[in-house]
């Protein structure tokens, strides 16, 4: 279906995901699956008084396509059967792939898994929040510390049948002050790679062309100043931050 279809095609609503916070349906236009999150559902953040969600989620998708990585799925802003609200391609995933588990901690494999934190579980089984170690998933960490992303939960990595993971949910990003929460603390300390200083480098470039232009539409001139920020800190840095501040290092739940 071509971009103009997508923009001006009939929504047609199919459903409604009723454990999302905020209004969710799903919905079709022409044959292409899509998500719709309408303005008008979304419910007031004392800490994100700027704006609204639909932007944030539309300004991740722009800073995704500035990294180069397809990190996001295609996500646009128009008008649909509750007004206008953000759009977002869906995606079949795979439900045998578990990027991000709680597994047992006795059962820990000895590669491939990296260890988040550990804790019990109502039966007092010791369990370890892990993800996989794959350059994946790495630029994920990547994009969540550039847009400072303060909700990235398990469920919200969707593993693709050939290995790629996109992330969704982006509403909660872009805060000129540290929010950082995610799941995905495996990489701290670590150097960042060649190419992912290279997508770094893009956003910065982008930033002073088209996608700065883009993003003052969507956030604001100190959101978007934090970003620049970010970016050059995590390039001048050259590694995986740790987490610091007064919030938690993890969102809760966490999927």
């Amino acid at each position: 279906m071509s971009a103009s279809d997508l923009l001006t095609a009939q929504l047609e609503l199919t459903g409604r995901i009723t454990t999302a916070s905020n209004a969710t349906f799903l919905g079709t236009i022409g044959t292409s699956k899509v998500v719709y999150k309408p303005v008008a559902g979304e419910q007031p953040l004392w800490d994100f008084p700027h704006g609204n969600l639909a932007s944030r989620e539309i300004a991740a998708y722009l800073v995704s396509e500035a990294l180069g990585w397809n990190l996001v799925p295609r996500t646009w802003l128009r008008d649909g059967r509750f007004g206008e609200g953000m759009v977002q391609l869906w995606q079949e995933t795979d439900p045998a792939q578990h990027p991000v588990d709680i597994v047992p901690t006795s059962s820990l494999p000895a590669a491939g898994l990296l260890r988040v934190l550990d804790g019990q579980d109502e039966a007092g089984q010791q369990m370890s929040l892990v993800h996989e170690d794959t350059a994946a998933l790495r630029r994920m960490a990547v994009f969540d510390v550039l847009v400072n992303n303060a909700d990235r939960k398990g469920d919200h990595v969707l593993a693709m049948a050939d290995g790629h993971r996109f992330g969704v949910d982006h509403g909660l990003c872009f805060n000129e002050e540290h929010k950082l929460r995610t799941v995905l603390w495996g990489w701290v300390g670590q150097s960042l790679s060649e190419d992912e200083l290279a997508g770094i480098t893009r956003v910065i470039e982008a930033l002073e062309a088209e996608l700065g232009a883009q993003l003052a539409e969507l956030l604001t001139a100190e959101e978007i100043a934090a970003l620049s920020r970010r970016c050059q800190s995590l390039v001048d840095d050259a590694h995986f931050p740790a987490h610091h501040g007064q919030m938690p290092a993890v969102p809760w739940p966490l999927f």
